[in-house]
């Protein structure tokens, strides 16, 4: 007998079937419409694209116009191999490309693989290619507008390959929208050639604004360097950041495993308020990876302070095969298969480089004091008349017999006569001069005066120099201290009851695999269940310790970069204010023997150049500077 099963739903009214999805296959022209979304943002993307392939071309000589920042016109000429009259075509083709053969994706040799730069400038705007092959008696023209193309055609140009982009977006009004305005354009078209310029030392560069036709205005122009990679970068870098970059670079050169870091960077005393002079590359491809930009941030920690920013030019190179340069449409980024080696290797050759500088300090502390000079406002022709007869002398230079005289001379000390006392502590002190010879050849010459009990005078044999007695002294404790915590460990307090920190199990899986490290630095952390952390140990110098949050900031530095210092950081934040404290006071006289002691010591200390903070910790005048003061030269 069956059982009939009551109707436990609701009655509800019919509801139409819904619709079933179609999928369609999207026609070539809306598929290059697509891919030029995800490799051309804005102007600068298609002069990027266009300059890597006249690059990849073997280029020598590049010739960039634009017009109305790009918006109007794009114009790249290059004296590259070119292509031949039959490839044109399948140039245009996506997923067409010389570079690579398929067989292995990961072994990356060029800038440009993909095959999907030209055929989505083609769907974006009104595009022609004009290029004559190496070795071909005349040249082949091309066009595509819209996503239609022309046949090829011959042309005339004497070599290489011309590529003209017009009405950027015009198939796609929708994205003009978005555009910025011409000058900000131009600015981002600007960065990207200085940034592929800086690569290619042996590239001459030039950029000009046609708008309005002509040859228009050149804007940027680097010729060819010559010579040895260092020496080509270096006068490349001068002359695209400039004399005081280069006159305040330091060269890096390290390598590790394979992987290979060259470079300037520049002293912590240069330092910028933005990071807006940091350019780094890897195997030549500029990028802006977050793991490099953290190294080098990581590299200048114990120099400079949080809103100070290094500057420098790094080219990281590696085997093709451990690094993906493919995980960004724009190639903007890559991924490293052993991040922590090119982190590490940043970090250990930017801090050797800053060793080895010593005390150097940048060049443009002594400009900037020179520049801080004010002569005062004078009689152009100054005369001092004297009692009696009409008689008026007219002031002039002392003889150079006087002048001998006068820097032989030493100022004595005053000393306080009975009765007329001081009325206020001296706001300078004259040192008689050491006995020891030689003084004034060492780098930080001899000390000769203390002016307002904080600032020491001292004399070299091509100039003088100014140091900030506390900032100096504070360094040199805090180096002092690190050599002592290096070489004997941070002591580390145990907890009387160890505190429980709840995690999620991946982020506590995280913090014990570099429990080792921890351990170096006096926090000891052991497993205390799923997701549970037990801290028995922190580092002595800090004192009363909020474990739970030191751990929670180590992990979002894991997180961001793969590797935290965030312990390290506070350990030396302890140590710098146990120098602080241990210093030199501002306000205390030193004799000059002491001064002196300070000097030496700076000289043989590294980085004893900036203070903890990043700041100078001394000035040096040229005597030729200074004597320009005085309208001597």
């Amino acid at each position: 007998m069956a059982v009939s099963t009551p109707n436990i739903l609701p009655d509800t009214p019919d509801i139409a079937a819904p619709k079933r999805p179609v999928i369609r296959q999207l026609d070539e022209a809306a598929i290059n419409r697509i891919a030029a979304g995800e490799v051309v943002e804005r102007p600068a993307s298609a002069i990027k694209e266009l300059v890597e392939n006249a690059l990849d071309a073997e280029a020598r000589r590049i010739d960039i116009a634009y017009a109305d920042g790009g918006k109007t016109l794009l114009r790249v000429i290059d004296d590259g191999i070119g292509i031949a009259a039959e490839d044109l075509p399948l140039a245009l083709s996506r997923h067409a490309t010389s570079k690579i053969d398929g067989s292995d994706l990961l072994n990356i040799q060029s800038f440009g693989f993909r095959g999907e730069a030209l055929p989505s400038l083609g769907a974006v705007g009104r595009l022609t290619i004009c290029s004559r092959a190496a070795g071909s008696s005349e040249a082949a023209e091309i066009t595509v507008e819209g996503g239609v193309m022309t046949p090829a055609r011959p042309a005339a140009l004497s070599r290489g390959t011309s590529v003209t982009l017009r009405d950027l977006f015009s198939a796609t009004p929708a994205r003009l929208k978005f555009l910025r305005s011409d000058r900000a354009e131009v600015q981002a078209i600007g960065d990207v050639v200085r940034r592929l310029a800086m690569a290619e030392p042996a590239v001459g560069i030039t950029l000009r604004d046609v708008t309005g036709g002509g040859d228009g205005r050149v804007t940027f122009r680097v010729e060819p360097e010559t010579g040895d990679l260092f020496n080509a970068l270096h006068r490349r870098l001068a002359r695209i950041l400039g004399a005081e970059f280069a006159q305040n670079a330091l060269k890096i050169e390290g390598e590790r495993e394979g992987l290979g870091l060259t470079g300037y960077a520049a002293l912590p005393t240069y330092s910028r308020g933005a990071a807006v002079a940091q350019y780094l590359f890897v195997n030549g491809r500029p990028v802006r990876d977050k793991l490099l930009v953290g190294a080098l941030r990581g590299a200048y920690a114990d120099f400079l302070s949080r809103d100070r920013h290094p500057a420098a030019v790094l080219f990281l190179d590696c085997p093709p095969e451990r690094v993906d340069v493919n995980v960004h449409p724009a190639k903007s980024e890559v991924r490293f298969r052993e991040p922590a080696l090119a982190r590490s290797l940043i970090v250990t050759a930017l801090r050797h480089a800053l060793a080895e500088a010593g005390h150097r300090a940048s060049s443009t502390v002594a400009d900037a004091t020179l520049g801080a000079f004010r002569a005062p406002e004078l009689d152009p022709d100054p005369v001092v008349e004297t009692p009696g007869p009409a008689r008026v002398y007219q002031m002039d230079r002392p003889s150079g017999a006087s002048l001998a005289r006068g820097t032989a001379w030493q100022a004595p000390v005053p000393e306080p006569t009975p009765g007329f006392g001081f009325a206020e502590t001296p706001a300078a002190r004259v040192e008689a001069a050491p006995e020891e010879t030689g003084l004034t050849a060492r780098p930080l010459g001899a000390a000769r005066a203390q002016v307002h009990e904080n600032y020491i005078v001292a004399q070299t044999e091509t100039g003088m120099i100014l140091v900030d007695q506390h900032a100096a002294h504070e360094r040199l404790v805090y180096e002092k201290l690190k050599r002592l915590m290096a070489e004997n460990g941070v002591p580390a307090q145990a907890l009387l009851i160890p505190e429980i920190v709840e995690l999620s199990e991946g982020d506590a899986a995280r913090l014990l695999d570099h429990a080792d490290a921890f351990a170096r630095f006096g926090l000891r952390i052991e497993p205390f269940g799923p997701g549970v952390l037990a801290v028995r140990e922190t580092p002595a110098i800090l004192g009363t310790v909020n474990a739970e949050a030191l751990l929670r900031d180590i992990l979002d530095e894991l997180a961001d970069l793969g590797q935290s210092d965030a312990l390290q950081s506070r350990i030396d934040a302890i140590l710098s204010r146990m120098a602080c404290h241990g210093s030199v006071r501002s306000g205390r006289r030193m004799s000059a023997d002491e001064m002196n002691a300070l000097l030496r010591e700076m000289e043989a200390t590294p980085h004893s150049g900036q203070c903890n903070h990043g700041r100078p910790t001394y000035v040096e005048l040229q005597l030729a500077d200074i004597e320009r003061l005085f309208g001597r030269t």
